[in-house]
């Protein structure tokens, strides 16, 4: 694949930025809709070292993440519409007044979902909605949207757990907030099935539909495009490798302008018929390249498992989850 053109100044982007960063103190925002996963989201950062907090009256959180030695450890904070004096207002104004210290690190991360996934987990838990005392859940479902519509928009880091499992949320959320490694752009790739909808957190998205499809042939349904034999057989589309250069070209190009912009997390999403063989291949792909120029990466094949569990399972297995346990609501 084409290392591009731009390789030299992604370095060059990161080890100017880094000096200026590294003492900075990590505070990660985490907020998002009802039952999308936040307190696993909060957990999950707590295990990877980070100081978790949750429900911190709004009034106290500047006091809160003010550090108070160059040692403080990193920070993760819960802030939900259950929160004492919560309002998307005061706590946006918040945000821009404490990202004005150049001490501090701060991330805001939304926890989001869809709103079927969100009915089918109050409902089978049998918690009561924060919005919903007093009407349908569906209805309190959407006037929380509404009201947190701005701080999704706000976010730096957006991740929808509508089909992730704990592991899986738990996965990204260390791939893009970890402690271990100075701050600079992350890069998380998805790969999906355009059967299933596109993945809401996605930044980019491109479309694999056009080469060479494996599921036609008998030999290769089973396989995924992490095999061998799939991969050469994708590869011989006389499309895949000018497509590859391409992608990889623009990305070059791209990525170090999205970090001189601010960015700190970009979502690329790659799609095909079924998420099984050529958005696989692809994404596999573009994460070896990524990583080969130091770049910060995630992979999911989200639909993949998915595939896996209604050949194994069948339907109704693969709807209850079969080896990999849904988000407990939280």
């Amino acid at each position: 694949m084409s290392t591009g053109p731009a390789t030299t100044s992604e370095h060059a982007s990161s080890d100017t930025a880094e000096p200026e960063q590294t003492t900075r103190r990590r505070v990660a925002l985490v907020t998002g809709m009802s039952g999308a996963g936040r307190s696993s989201a909060l957990r999950a950062l707590e295990d990877a070292g980070y100081e978790a907090v949750d429900n911190l009256p709004l009034s106290l959180l500047p006091s809160l993440i003010r550090p108070e030695e160059s040692q403080a450890r990193a920070l993760a904070v819960g802030v939900d519409t259950r929160t004492r004096g919560f309002a998307t207002a005061p706590l946006l104004a918040t945000i821009d007044r404490v990202r004005s210290d150049r001490s501090l690190d701060v991330r805001l991360v939304f926890i989001d979902c869809d709103d079927e996934s969100l009915r089918r987990r109050f409902t089978e838990t049998r918690r009561r909605h924060p919005l919903a005392t007093d009407r349908p859940l569906a209805d309190g479902i959407r006037a929380e949207r509404a009201m947190l519509r701005d701080l999704r928009d706000r976010a730096d880091l957006v991740i929808d757990t509508s089909n992730l499992s704990q592991a899986e949320l738990k996965q990204r959320l260390q791939e893009s907030l970890p402690l271990d490694t100075s701050p600079g752009l992350a890069v998380h790739v998805v790969s999906f099935a355009y059967r299933n909808g596109l993945p809401r957190d996605a930044d980019l998205v491109f479309d694999v539909r056009f080469l060479a499809n494996p599921h036609y042939q008998p030999n290769m349904r089973p396989l995924t495009g992490r095999d061998a034999l799939v991969a050469q057989f994708i590869e011989r589309d006389s499309g895949c490798a000018g497509f590859l250069d391409g992608l990889t070209t623009m990305l070059a190009a791209l990525l170090p302008r999205y970090e001189r912009e601010g960015k700190s997390y970009l979502t690329i999403a790659i799609g095909c018929t079924g998420g099984r063989h050529r958005s696989v291949y692809v994404a596999e792909r573009l994460v070896a390249w990524l990583r080969s120029r130091g770049r910060r990466c995630g992979l999911l094949h989200r639909d993949l498992l998915h595939d896996r569990r209604q050949e194994d399972f069948g339907p109704a297995a693969a709807a209850a989850g079969a080896d990999a346990p849904a988000l407990r609501i939280s």
